[in-house]
Formats: structure tokens, sequence, C-alpha cells
């Protein structure tokens, strides 16, 4: 039987990102393509038909996308409205009355994702503890259609008070909608959990997002269906670092908000792993920070141990309570623009110039003129003499240098300075913004950064890692060799995970085997889902944690479900706040149980051992602007470069996709798996 090819795909704003996987060979290859904003499955499709061969008959397929992300990002998803309990229909609207400027009397707070004329009430009520104080009046629910059809109402969340307890009205109004052809979102099913507001908006983003993917992935699924002779099997990557089916992932949009960068969190994880196997890492646990610079943003965060997961996200202005992991994303990327403000001052972002037109030095204005030449990062460090401009995208495409220092000239001229000191400036500007990100995943959450290593990926990402390391006092930076292509690769290596909460409200006293026997049955759910994809039974694992706070405080803390969870609760307390009260009674919020169902994981291959003589990568030397002045530094291969190899900053190691920058005095090894580890120099 023939083992199935599996292909990671990874949707960016500039480049979608291919990683293919041969289990039979154990071969991987990696491929980019720009990507097609209109219409992002153009560029899937193109690589698809540019990947596969006559003799590929299994295929399973392993998407990230960014279209819900941005459909909610840019207000563009399907016309929502809101069913609530009478009383409660403009909770989105309250929110929890946060200022997004404390100071600022005339700040206005994001707007609601469903407009007041389509927030709608029924006559329901229904107590903490399930019991049904006012039956439903069904009759309100057919009252609703004609108004619904007259706004082109296409989806609909709805979101009762306490049917997370209790979800029978729910599912009548849920009953009732769907018979009538509308897309809907129930609260119980999204987020069966307590704090209204987001619940709510949770449950509205879901409905929101989920009809555009829904379309999306549908249309996606007949197209690659097209393919001769070839069966798919298609899977997505969720914000919490799993897979979840293609069925699923139509119905609960909402999970798959952050699906790209997850899938380089995962990928970071599972390399480090690998390193810390051959005892390479310099601690007992993975320790690191992922720092994923693409063409359009750049995506931080920090693993102690483990990837963290937080239930607080919140994007576009709309809190997210489903478990996702910890990422916190700024829009810096090798496409940001640079300008000059009406104060004279340099900025660069968060707007991007995309995949088209792209950088100034893609040259896309060269045949059609109607395009606007946008200074952008990339530019820059293509004047820098940073990015090789016959050797990017290992050929492919050859960057116009006048077009960059064409682009640059009118900064320059507002600047009054020449066009190499203005590149300069707009990589100091990007890195301020960079590092500012970096300390707000660290050192503001209390982590010293010199206790970690900075996992640094993405196309961009390697011509910034080394000095963003130096400021913030990180002592070691790696940058893999499937870099500019690793969050593809991290969906390649995620497992199957299914999430699930309950909200119980129990002391802490509350006796193991009542705990034991609420867990069992959502342990049972996970089972029996993960089964229905094809996972053996041996091959799923489940894990529990509880959400823990002392009772009287308003939120809680994620421990670990053991005998002394009360023990470890304490334990986190003290280290997140500083004190602790053993004494104190304590209130179990929520019961949450993750199922994994594990699969084929890509092997990483081992690269021979060299003699420490990179000279055979050796591209020659190149003028590069480091500080002030141009000056003569080596350029390497980094495909030739051997395991044991050692380079001594500065330097370019070149790859093709992707360029590392090594800084004077840095330190630049290749261990056994290929990748680049550099010391990096003290100021």
């Amino acid at each position: 039987m023939q083992e199935r090819l599996r292909i990671g795909i990874d949707i960016g704003g500039t480049f979608t990102d291919f990683v293919v996987f041969d289990p039979a060979t154990s071969a991987v290859k990696t491929l980019k393509l720009l990507s097609t904003p209109e219409n992002p499955a153009k560029a899937v499709l193109a690589g698809l038909r540019h990947l596969l061969g006559p003799d590929h008959k299994e295929i399973s397929i392993i998407h990230g996308s960014t279209v819900a992300t941005n459909a909610l990002l840019e207000r563009k998803g399907a016309i929502t409205a809101l069913i609530a309990t009478a009383g409660f229909r403009d909770v989105l609207q309250i929110g929890r009355q946060d200022r997004p400027r404390l100071y600022d009397f005339f700040a206005n707070p994001p707007p609601p994702l469903v407009p007041d004329d389509l927030r709608y009430e029924v006559d329901e009520r229904v107590d903490k503890h399930g019991n049904i104080l006012v039956p439903l009046n069904s009759a309100q629910i057919e009252d609703l259609i004609p108004p619904l059809k007259a706004y082109n109402v296409e989806s609909i969340a709805v979101c009762l008070l306490f049917s997370f307890v209790n979800p029978e009205h729910e599912n009548i109004i849920a009953r009732d909608l769907r018979n009538a052809n509308y897309f809907v979102s129930v609260s119980s099913e999204v987020l069966p959990e307590f704090r209204e507001y987001e619940r709510t908006s949770t449950t509205a983003v879901n409905a929101y997002v989920s009809p555009i993917l829904d379309r999306y992935f549908t249309q996606l699924e007949a197209d690659i269906h097209t393919f001769p002779n070839t069966k798919f099997d298609l899977a997505i990557m969720q914000s919490n670092g799993g897979v979840i089916g293609l069925y699923e992932a139509k119905s609960s949009g909402v999970r798959c908000i952050l699906s790209g960068p997850a899938g380089g969190v995962t990928g970071s994880t599972y390399i480090a792993r690998q390193i810390q196997m051959k005892n390479y890492l310099d601690t007992n646990k993975i320790k690191i920070i992922t720092f994923d610079m693409g063409g359009t943003s750049t995506d931080v965060s920090l693993i102690d141990g483990e990837s963290l997961i937080t239930t607080e996200a919140q994007i576009g202005g709309c809190p997210i309570r489903i478990p996702m992991l910890d990422i916190h994303t700024i829009g810096a990327g090798g496409g940001s623009i640079a300008s000059v403000d009406k104060g004279g001052a340099l900025r660069v972002g968060p707007e991007s110039a995309g995949a088209y037109p792209g950088p100034a030095c893609y040259g896309f204005t060269a045949s059609q003129p109607d395009l606007p030449l946008l200074p952008t990062v990339t530019d820059a460090n293509l004047i820098l003499g940073r990015i090789l401009a016959d050797h990017f995208l290992d050929g492919k495409v050859t960057l116009d240098m006048s077009l960059a220092h064409q682009a640059l000239a009118d900064i320059s001229a507002q600047l009054q300075i020449e066009t190499h000191r203005t590149a300069l400036g707009v990589i100091e500007v990007v890195n301020a913004h960079m590092e500012r990100a970096l300390r707000v995943i660290s050192v503001e959450r209390g982590c010293d950064p010199r206790d970690f290593i900075l996992f640094a990926y993405g196309g961009a990402g390697g011509q910034h890692a080394a000095e963003l390391a130096r400021r913030i006092g990180i002592p070691k930076v790696i940058v893999p060799p499937q870099a500019s292509t690793l969050s593809a690769f991290g969906m390649l290596a995620a497992y199957i995970v299914k999430d699930y909460v309950k909200t119980v409200m129990l002391p802490g006293s509350t006796d193991r085997m009542s705990l034991s026997s609420m867990f069992e049955k959502m342990i049972r759910s996970g089972l029996k889902e993960i089964e229905a994809q094809g996972i053996d039974t041996q091959e799923i694992y489940t894990e529990c944690t509880l959400d823990i706070r002392y009772k009287g405080q308003s939120y809680e803390l994620l421990v670990p479900y053991t005998d002394d969870f009360t023990i470890a609760f304490h334990q986190a307390h003290h280290g997140l706040y500083g004190y602790s009260r053993p004494g104190a009674p304590l209130e179990i919020v929520n019961l949450r149980v993750k199922a994994v169902g594990k699969v084929d994981l890509p092997r990483l291959e081992e690269k021979p051992a060299g003699k420490n003589d990179p000279a055979k990568a050796w591209l020659g030397d190149r003028e590069v602007v480091l500080e002030a002045e141009p000056e003569s530094i080596p350029a390497y291969w980094g495909e030739n470069l051997m395991a044991q190899d050692e380079i001594r900053g500065p330097a370019l190691i070149v790859r093709p996709d992707t360029t590392i920058l090594v800084g004077k005095k840095d330190i630049l090894q290749v261990d056994v798996f290929g990748n680049y580890v550099i010391h990096v120099a003290t100021l």
C-alpha cells in the first residue's frame, strides 16, 4: 500500500509556502510562490500542479490560511445577526467598558462585529443551575425570518444566558433557523463556558468568518479533486497548534484565525525537541522565543518547556476565548512600507505592499507603470547589500536595484540624507518595532531573554535576528534550514487536536471521584471524534486541566489535573503574581480536556560532518552596509555548508529562499541537522 504524500500549505500575505514530505523516502522539498490575495486558491492550485507528478495517487494536505484572519481584520465577513436573551442584545456593544487609550476621552472603541440593526432578542430565561424560568417563545423565531431576509443576513450567532448549563433553547432556535437555510453559530457548541461578553464575541466571530471559510474550502476542495487519478484528504491547521478535519473547519472558522502563525510555533517546537534529543540545547527544557518575520507581519511567541496556550486573545478588537497559541503579532515584515509622517519622522508599517504590487525591487511596475512604486524593508535590505539580487528565490526572481533606489529616493529627499542612510533608517525603525514585540512576550511577562534562544524563521527573519538578539541580550540564535517555509513545515509536524471545556463552578475541595467522572465524559467525546478521523485508539492521548481561582477573584489560572492540583495552583499564582494564599478557599471554574491524535511526522535528516572548511561554500565577497559605509564581507551558499562548519562574522549565508546576516564578531556554527546556530557577540 502506497503511503500518503503529505503537503503543508501556508498562505501568507506575500508568499504561499509549500512543504512536501514523502513518508516512503523521508524526502522533504519546498516551494514558494507569490500569494494571490484576490483569490488565495490560485496560488495553492499553481503550487500543487508544480509539485505533483503522475505517480502521486494518495495526497494528504494540511492547510493553514489567512482567509478567516483577513475577513475579521478587514471586516469583510458574512452579514451576521445576533440573537440574545431579552435584555442582552447589546452585550457586544457594552463589552467590558475598556477604553483602547486610557487617557484619550475621545477614543472610539472598535465597532461591534454585529451592528445594532441586526441584534435581536427572544423571550426566554434560564438560571445559573440550568432551570428554565421563562420558556422560549417559539413564535418569535418565525417572526425573525422576514427582517433577516430583508437585511440579506447570511449567518446568525445565537447566544442565550446560561446556555452553557442548559442549551435547550439555543438548540431549538438553531434547528428552526437551519431549516430556513441559515448558517447558525450556537454558543453552547462554540464555547460552552461562562462570561457572557467573551462567549457572545467568540460566537459572533465564528458566525462572521465561517461562511467565508466554507466557501473558500468548498471551492478549493472541488478544484483539487479535478486533478486526474489523485485522491486528496484535506485537513486544516487550528490556532491551538493542532489539526482538525475539513468539515469542522468550515463550521468552526474561529478556531482557524491564527492557523498560519500556529504552524510556525509548532514547527519551531518540533525542531527544538529534535535538537534537544541530541543534547544540543543548553537547558533541560526547551526555552526559545520564536521570531517569524514574513513579508507582511512578524509573529513572536515564548516557549518555556511547552508552547503557551491562551484563552484571552483579542483579534481585530474582538475577544476570542477558545484555546490558541499565545502569539503576539505586529505589522512589520519585508513588505512593510516606509514613509515620512507629517512631523518629518521616518515610519515603517504597519501597511504592507503584500504580494502585489509588492516591494519596488520585485519589478512589477516595470511592466505595469500604473502600479505604485512602494519603498519597503526588502528594498532597504537590497540597497544595503544584505540581500543578493541575483540569488533571490534561488535565482528565479532577479531583484531590480534601480527600482529600490528609485522607491527610496523620495524619502531620502524629504529626510535630506543619502539613500543608503535612508535604508539604514528603515532597518533601524523596523528593528525597533520588532524589538518591542520581543520585549512584550518576554521582559513584560517576567521572563529574562538571556535565558532563552531566539528561534528565527520566515523569509526575512534571518536578516534581522542576530541584531535583535543582541539588543535584548539573547545569547544565541537558531535559524533552521526550513526557515522560509517553517509555518508550512509545522503543519506537517502537528497532531490532530480537539479541545473541550465545561463550566462547573465547584469548590476546590470537590472530591476527586466527582471531578474524574466529569472529565471521563469529556474524554470519551474526544476519543470518539478523533477515532472518527481514522486515528487508532493507541495513538490518542488526553490532557486534563482545570481553571482555578481563589474564591472571590475574577480571573483564574490553568493548572494540570493531578492529585496535587491545589498545590500546583498556589505555586502558579505565586510565580505569576508574587504571592499565594494556601489557606484560602479555591473555586474550580472550568474543566478542560485536550484530546490529541498522533500522526507520522517528518523526520529531520542529519547532515554529514565537515572539516570546518566553509571555503567550499564561498560565493565571493560582497559589498554590504553594516553600520555606516559599505564594506566587503564574504557570502556563503548555505546548502554547501556541512555540520561542524564554523564562520566568523560579518558574513552572509545565502539559501535558495532566505538570507542570514551574521554580525561582526558573531560566530555561526552548523549543527547536525543543518541548523545555523549564531553565537551573538555582546555590544
